[in-house]
C-alpha cells in the first residue's frame, strides 16, 4: 500500500484511493460540488484541487489517484489561490438571488463562497441566462445558477438507470437537459434534488414555502414500503414540510423512493380529526365517548366468533398487538394482517423475509424475480440490484410482467408454469441458479396474494433447496413485502388464531351475516362491499375506503405522528419517531384501542406503551432488539398445488398511489397525470423512460 504525505502528515492507505479520499481518512476536508462518493468522477468543477511537489500545477485531488511518496498540501498559499480562481469562475454567471433561492441556507455554492469567494466582481459583461426545463411535477429547475457539476446526470444514469439527462453544446454554451424532451420520470428522481450543490434543482411542490433555518429535523423510518428507509421529518410547527433520506448503508444507502419523500402534503388532506357515527345512513361527528358507547352497544352480546379484524398496509406493531389481545379477549380468533390475502404465515421465519438482506443482494451473482417489478414495489432496492449488476458477472431473469427494471434481464414469461420448469431443472435458467455461487430469489407479492400463491411459494422454496439459494453462510430466498407492516404482523401473530378467518373468510362471512362486527384498523385495500350488513369500525388517518364503508370511524395517527413499532422487509426491528402531534382528536391507535377496551369491559393487560412493548416481547422474542437483523432458521414453506394459468403481475399498478396517505395527496395525482402508474409497470399512460 503506498504511502504518502498530506499536510506533513504521513499516512498508507490502500492503492487507486485518491488524494481527496486519503485526506479524508485523516480529518481533511477538501471543498467539492462534483465530486460524491456514490457517482463516478468527473472531475470538471476542479474546486477540489491541491498542490503535489513536483508537480507542475495544482492537480484535482478527487480525480487524482495516490502514488509513493506523495507529499500534497492542500491549504497554502498556491491552493487557496487557485480556488479563489476557481470560485470567481463559477460566479462569473451565477445570479446573486440568495434572498429568494430554496436552497439558501444548505448551498454548497453559498457555504464555500464564504471562504474562497471576493469581495468584488471583475466580470463586466452580462451574464448568461438559460432556459428552464419542465422536469416535471417534482422537480423545480433555475437553470441559470447550474454551475456543471454534471452529479444529475451521473445519478440518473448511473445509479436510477434512466439516462434521460445529458450535457448540450460546448464550452460557454453547454446547458444540462432532457434528451429529446424525455420526462424525468425515474421513481427516484427527487434525489436529483439532494445532490444538486446549487439551486439549480429544487423542490417543486414545497417551492417558496419554507426555509432550512426555520425547520425541526426529527429522525425516523419511512413506512410507505416495506424497505424500512432511513429518513428525516422536517417540520414546521405542527406541520410535515418536506421527507428527506438519511445515510444507511444498511438499507437505503442515501437514496428515497417519490413516492416517501413527496407524499407529504397527503399528510394533512383529508385527515380525520375526530370521531365519527353513522345516523341516518350519513357520518356525524361525535365525541369519543359516544363513539366509545356505540361500539359498546354492538359489541356487547355478540359471540366471540362474529367479531373480526383486519390490519392495513401501514398498521404498526403495538396496534396489532393490542387490537390481537382485546379480539381474543373478546373471544375471537378472526384476525388478520395480510389485506391482499398473501399465502404466508408465522412459524417459518425464513420464509417471509428478505433473508439475503438489502445490502446483501449485492453479493449475489444470479438472481430469479417471481411476480415482482421490484422498480415500482421498492425503487431503492431496485437501484441495489442494479448497483450489482453494474458490476458484472450478474444474470438476472424474471417470471412476471415485462417491464424495464433498468438493468439487463432475461424475460422468461408470465405463466407460473415456468417455475415448475425450472423446478424440475428443463428450463435453461435452472443450471444457471445452480452454477452460481451465491444465486437468490425474490418473490413478489404479486405471485403470492393468488389462489395458488401456496403453491408458488412452495415451489419457490423448492428450487431455493435444490439450487443453492439456501446452504451453508448464505439464504438467498427473498420475499419483498409491499407493506410495511406485513412482517411486523406475521412476527407478532396477528394472523387466524385456531378456528379463526383469513381475510377473505372475514369478507366471506361479513356477507353471509356470520361475521356482525369487522374492526378495520387502516384497511383500505379490501372489497368493502363484501361487508355487507356488518358493523364495520374503521381505525385509521384518512378519509379513503375504510372511512366511508365504516359505521363508526375513530381517527387515529400517522406514522410522522407517533413513536411506533415497525419491522421491515429482511426482519429489522425498527421504530419511527414522533414529529408532530395528530390532527385535532386523533390519538395513537393502541391508545384508541386501549380505551376501547375499557368501554367494552375487556380492559387490557397494559396502560403504557413500555407495558405493550414487554408484551411484544413475550409475543416473539424478536422484538427485543432493534435495528438488526438475525438469521431465521429455513424449515420449508408454502403448500404444495396445482397452478393457475393467470399471468404474473406486480402486486403495484400504480407506483404514485398505494394507501391513504399517497392518494390524498396532490403532488402524488399529479405524478399520475403525468406519468401514469410510474416508470416501468403496465399503466395505459405512458411517459418519457416508461417501459
Amino acid at each position: 500500500m503506498p504511502k504518502l504525505t498530506i499536510d506533513g502528515t504521513e499516512i498508507e492507505v490502500e492503492a487507486g484511493v485518491t488524494i481527496l479520499q486519503a485526506a479524508e481518512t485523516i480529518g481533511i476536508e477538501i471543498p467539492r460540488f462534483c465530486y460524491h462518493e456514490r457517482l463516478a468522477v468527473a472531475g470538471n468543477c476542479r474546486m477540489c484541487l491541491v498542490e503535489v511537489e513536483k508537480m507542475p500545477k495544482p492537480v484535482a485531488s478527487c480525480a487524482m489517484p495516490v502514488g509513493e511518496g506523495m507529499v500534497v498540501h492542500t491549504n497554502n498559499a498556491n491552493v487557496r489561490k487557485a480556488r479563489q480562481g476557481v470560485m470567481e469562475f463559477l460566479l462569473i454567471n451565477h445570479p446573486l438571488d440568495c434572498p429568494i433561492c430554496d436552497q439558501g441556507g444548505e448551498c454548497d455554492l453559498q457555504d464555500q463562497a464564504m471562504t474562497y469567494g471576493g469581495d468584488r466582481s471583475r466580470y463586466q459583461e452580462e451574464k448568461r441566462a438559460v432556459e428552464d426545463k419542465n422536469y416535471g411535477p417534482l422537480i423545480q429547475t433555475w437553470m441559470t445558477r447550474c454551475i456543471q457539476c454534471t452529479r444529475c446526470i451521473r445519478f440518473i444514469s448511473e445509479i436510477a438507470g434512466t439516462p434521460v439527462l445529458g450535457g448540450l453544446g460546448r464550452s460557454e454554451h453547454l446547458e444540462i437537459g432532457r434528451y429529446v424532451g424525455a420526462a424525468v420520470s425515474s421513481e427516484l428522481s427527487g434525489n436529483l434534488i439532494d445532490l444538486c450543490p446549487v439551486g439549480a434543482l429544487t423542490n417543486k411542490p414545497a417551492s417558496y414555502t419554507y426555509r432550512a433555518w426555520e425547520l425541526k429535523k426529527t429522525e425516523s423510518v419511512d413506512a410507505m414500503d416495506a424497505l424500512g428507509s432511513a429518513i428525516r421529518v422536517d417540520t414546521r410547527g405542527n406541520e410535515v414540510i418536506r421527507i428527506l433520506p438519511r445515510v444507511n448503508d444498511d438499507i437505503n444507502e442515501e437514496w428515497l423512493s417519490d413516492r416517501s419523500r413527496f407524499a407529504v402534503d397527503g399528510l394533512k388532506r383529508q385527515r380525520l380529526d375526530r370521531a365519527y357515527v353513522r345516523k341516518d345512513g350519513k357520518l356525524a361527528a361525535t365525541s369519543w365517548s359516544d363513539a366509545f358507547a356505540a361500539i359498546a352497544g354492538k359489541v356487547k352480546g355478540v359471540a366471540g366468533s362474529k367479531i373480526a379484524a383486519i390490519a392495513g398496509d401501514q398498521t404498526d406493531v403495538e396496534t396489532m398487538q393490542a387490537l390481537k389481545d382485546l379480539l381474543i379477549a373478546l373471544g375471537s380468533g378472526n384476525m388478520d394482517c395480510r389485506q391482499d390475502g398473501a399465502k404466508l404465515a408465522p412459524g417459518n421465519r425464513a420464509g417471509y423475509l428478505f433473508n439475503s438482506t438489502i445490502a446483501g443482494i449485492e453479493e449475489a451473482d444470479a438472481l430469479l424475480i417471481i411476480g415482482s417489478n421490484p422498480r415500482v414495489e421498492a425503487p431503492v432496492l431496485n437501484a441495489r440490484i442494479r448497483k450489482r449488476w453494474l458490476k458484472g458477472g450478474f444474470k438476472a431473469a424474471v417470471i412476471g410482467p415485462k417491464t424495464d427494471l433498468t438493468f439487463k434481464h432475461d424475460w422468461l414469461g408470465e405463466q407460473a408454469s415456468i417455475l415448475a420448469d425450472i423446478v424440475v431443472g428443463t428450463h435453461p435458467f435452472a443450471e444457471v441458479l445452480k452454477n452460481a455461487a451465491k444465486p437468490a430469489i425474490i418473490l413478489g407479492q404479486g405471485a403470492l396474494a393468488r389462489g395458488d400463491g401456496a403453491a408458488i411459494l412452495a415451489l419457490a422454496g423448492k428450487l431455493a433447496e435444490a439450487s443453492g439459494v439456501i446452504k451453508d453462510g448464505w439464504n438467498g430466498f427473498n420475499v419483498l413485502h409491499t407493506a410495511a407492516s406485513r412482517v411486523g404482523g406475521l412476527d407478532v401473530g396477528f394472523v387466524p388464531q385456531a378456528g379463526g378467518k383469513d381475510t377473505a373468510g372475514i369478507i366471506a362471512g361479513a356477507a353471509s351475516g356470520d361475521i356482525s362486527v369487522v374492526f378495520l384498523a387502516g384497511a383500505d385495500e379490501v372489497d368493502m362491499k363484501g361487508f355487507g350488513n356488518a358493523f364495520v369500525v374503521y381505525l385509521g388517518t384518512h378519509g379513503d375506503a375504510g372511512a366511508h364503508r365504516a359505521d363508526v370511524v375513530l381517527p387515529t395517527a400517522a406514522y410522522t405522528e407517533k413513536s411506533a413499532t415497525y419491522v421491515n422487509t429482511e426482519g429489522r426491528v425498527q421504530r419511527t419517531r414522533l414529529a408532530i402531534f395528530p390532527p385535532g382528536e386523533a390519538k395513537e391507535d393502541w391508545k384508541v384501542i386501549r380505551a376501547l377496551s375499557d368501554a367494552l369491559d375487556k380492559p387490557l393487560a397494559f396502560d403504557t406503551v413500555k407495558q405493550l412493548r414487554e408484551r411484544m416481547v413475550a409475543s416473539n422474542p424478536v422484538f427485543a432488539s432493534e435495528g438488526v437483523v438475525k438469521a431465521a432458521a429455513w424449515t420449508g414453506v408454502g403448500t404444495a398445488g396445482a397452478l393457475t394459468d393467470k399471468p404474473l403481475a406486480s402486486a403495484i399498478d400504480n407506483f404514485y398511489m398505494v394507501d391513504p396517505i399517497s392518494r390524498a395527496s396532490k403532488t402524488m395525482a399529479e405524478c399520475t397525470a403525468e406519468f401514469g402508474g410510474g416508470c416501468g409497470c403496465n399503466s395505459k399512460k405512458k411517459t418519457g423512460t416508461h417501459g
